[in-house]
């Protein structure tokens, strides 16, 4: 996949705010300068030349991020206001559905996206859901902007979502199929994995040999989980269960990423040892199941404290996804440390998840996704008041009318035509051509 296409010789000046790009300190009356949808160059106006003819943002008063990544959410998948017929989140025929893939599945005008902005999250990895044991293949997308799914995926090859616990336990259960135990859910996980490695050498060997071979498409994805390719994205929140997935992916040698980790607090230290990371949440519900007793936003700190590393997640729908950043707020409330939240929210779930060459941070070489709030992000009072994407502005509030305004895909395409096309008249006459 590619990084989103901008006009010929785009380049796009925020001035005056105060940047935080997240893995540097940050810098008042700052300059983050963005050339043909990634970014050029960060730093005190002094450092950073505003070349000539550069579309200019006035940030002064303003606080300047890199745009939030959501982690583990379901929004394109579990549409809003669509009911069932818009919900594909989850393929429960089946324990076993590694070889579905979410971006199959995602509608890219679902509002949800349109929420999303609006909080400042600007990619987004959508999972399948938590009700099989093996759910399926995430895709990491940006939230607005292009005419296909395929157009906005930041990276395909994430990771794969699977569930212990109450969730396959209480689908299957009900069905009296296997898995209704904990037992059952773990011998499915093991037996998959056990098929993949058989599966892998097969298809080495047949390479090898120069044979044909058959590809069954749930073991190449477990197969790609086994060789690294592929995270493991555990749904998990009691503490045994916990112990179960590090069990397993040490038996089995994959990446493991905890997601929800609710009572992750009380292995926060073997986690930490482990180097295991967590995607904690969501924060903002009640205690609606058993795995839910101990539920605490305080539990985030707790792991952040014992040197765990965190992202947040909303769940969406479980929470807004526009709400990611107030659960960072009621976070830094309970005891997580102001700077650790916002990392929660860009630069770890980049890293975690591999996609850190492309979003996370403001640095030179990432795509300038930027959101400019109103005030510091983690004040419930501020906003965000413009958002862009690879350096084209997708939102911006509209304070006399107290409401938000999304630049609507219609409205891009006729724009990028029109500049595409005067770019095309530019190189007849010997301009230079954009970088692809």
């Amino acid at each position: 996949m590619t990084r989103s296409q901008q006009p010929p010789s785009v380049v796009v000046a925020i001035t005056g705010g105060r940047v935080v790009p997240v893995v540097g300190e940050p810098v008042d009356g700052g300059t983050v300068l963005i050339r043909d949808g990634v970014v050029e160059a960060v730093g005190a106006a002094a450092d950073v030349e505003v070349p000539a003819g550069a579309r200019v943002v006035d940030a002064t008063g303003r606080w300047v991020l890199p745009g939030f990544v959501e982690a583990h959410g379901h929004v394109g998948i579990s549409e809003e206001a669509n009911g069932p017929v818009g919900n594909d989140t989850n393929e429960m025929t089946d324990p076993n559905t590694a070889g579905v893939r979410a971006i199959d599945a995602i509608d890219i005008d679902d509002e949800g996206f349109r929420d999303a902005l609006s909080g400042g999250v600007t990619s987004v990895v959508v999972k399948p859901g938590s009700g099989n044991v093996i759910g399926g293949r995430t895709v990491a997308i940006k939230t607005w902007g292009s005419r296909t799914i395929d157009e906005q995926v930041i990276k395909g090859a994430v990771s794969v979502k699977s569930a212990l616990g109450e969730n396959p336990k209480r689908v299957y259960g009900s069905r009296d199929a296997l898995p209704s135990t904990r037992l059952g859910v773990a011998y499915v996980l093991r037996q998959a994995f056990e098929d993949a490695r058989f599966y892998a050498a097969s298809r080495a060997a047949a390479a090898v040999a120069s044979e044909p071979f058959r590809r069954d498409l749930r073991l190449e994805t477990l197969a790609d989980v086994l060789d690294g390719t592929l995270v493991w994205d555990q749904h998990v929140h009691r503490h045994d269960d916990i112990a179960t997935a590090i069990r397993l992916s040490e038996e089995f040698g994959y990446r493991l990423v905890v997601n929800h980790g609710t009572e992750g607090h009380k292995l926060a230290d073997v986690l930490a040892e482990k180097g295991i990371p967590v995607i904690f949440g969501p924060m903002l519900t009640s205690r609606t199941k058993v795995e839910l007793r101990d539920r605490a936003i305080s539990n985030l700190a707790a792991l952040a404290r014992a040197g765990v590393t965190v992202a947040i997640t909303t769940d969406h729908p479980v929470v807004p996804i526009n709400f990611l950043v107030h659960q960072a707020s009621f976070a830094v409330k309970e005891g997580l440390d102001p700077v650790v939240a916002l990392e929660a929210l860009t630069i770890n779930p980049a890293r975690m998840l591999g996609l850190d060459d492309r979003v996370g941070a403001l640095v030179p070489g990432l795509d300038g996704d930027v959101v400019i709030w109103s005030g510091d992000p983690l004040d419930v009072m501020s906003r965000a008041e413009h958002v862009l994407i690879a350096g084209a502005t997708v939102y911006e509030w509209d304070a006399a009318a107290g409401r938000g305004r999304t630049v609507e895909r219609s409205e891009r395409f006729v724009a990028a035509a029109a500049a595409a096309a005067a770019g095309r008249g530019g190189r007849t006459r010997g301009r230079r051509a954009s970088r692809p």
